[in-house]
């Protein structure tokens, strides 16, 4: 009876992890949906979202230090509940960055971007993925999956580069562009600081899975 308990409330922990998943998720496409078309309202409501992703992100960690205290689970139990705190946190700042879109959105107002959007949205897209993917891979325990995802940041590395190149020829071009190419470069950053979130996800799933924490890509910062 004890362990039926446990077992649900450890089931419960996960599920309310992959809601905070979703929640993040749907922001970060809500701010990129608004950042292309400009639409400052949706813009606003990511920002006034994330302060829902912080509560459930505190409410998870309250969750998993009462299972703690009140069970004492010993070995891949106890991996599970670190995890879960861990990937909270991950997804909280994703949470962030989502927001950070949003708020240089509304910056930017009814400005248009100063190119069209093409490596931007591929880069979200990826990251998105990844995401979304992370969060299977600790669902079905599938270590695998996760050494993907690890490697796929490698793809959005590469665009962010891409980007970053292309936005320092527009400003060396003509230095009135500066502050339109900064903003592209903030969301560009943002959306590169997403994908390695998810790979730090994907990388705990591997210690969930294997007992051993391992850094894919070591590049990241």
């Amino acid at each position: 009876m004890v362990r039926a308990n446990f077992d649900r409330h450890l089931r419960q922990l996960q599920d309310d992890l992959l809601t905070l998943g979703s929640m993040v998720e749907k922001s970060v496409a809500k701010a990129l949906q608004a950042f292309k078309s400009r639409d400052l309202e949706l813009s606003r409501q990511v920002i006034k979202d994330d302060d829902v992703i912080d509560h459930l992100r505190y409410q998870l960690e309250e969750q998993c230090v009462e299972l703690i205290a009140t069970q004492q689970p010993l070995a891949r139990d106890l991996r599970v509940i670190i995890s879960v705190l861990h990937i909270a946190v991950e997804l909280e700042r994703m949470g962030d960055y989502a927001e950070g879109i949003g708020k240089i959105s509304l910056m930017m107002g009814n400005e248009p971007p100063l190119k069209p959007l093409i490596d931007i949205p591929r880069m979200a897209d990826l990251a998105t993925s990844m995401l979304r993917r992370s969060l299977d891979a600790f669902v079905n325990r599938d270590a695998t999956a996760a050494i993907v995802v690890c490697n796929d940041d490698n793809d959005v590395d590469a665009l962010y580069d891409q980007v970053y190149r292309e936005l320092l020829f527009f400003m060396i071009q003509d230095p009135k562009t500066v502050q339109r190419a900064t903003y592209l470069l903030w969301v560009a950053h943002d959306l590169e600081r997403l994908a390695d979130r998810a790979t730090n996800i994907a990388e705990r799933v591997i210690f969930l899975v294997t007992g051993k924490m391992v850094e894919i890509n070591v590049g990241k910062y």
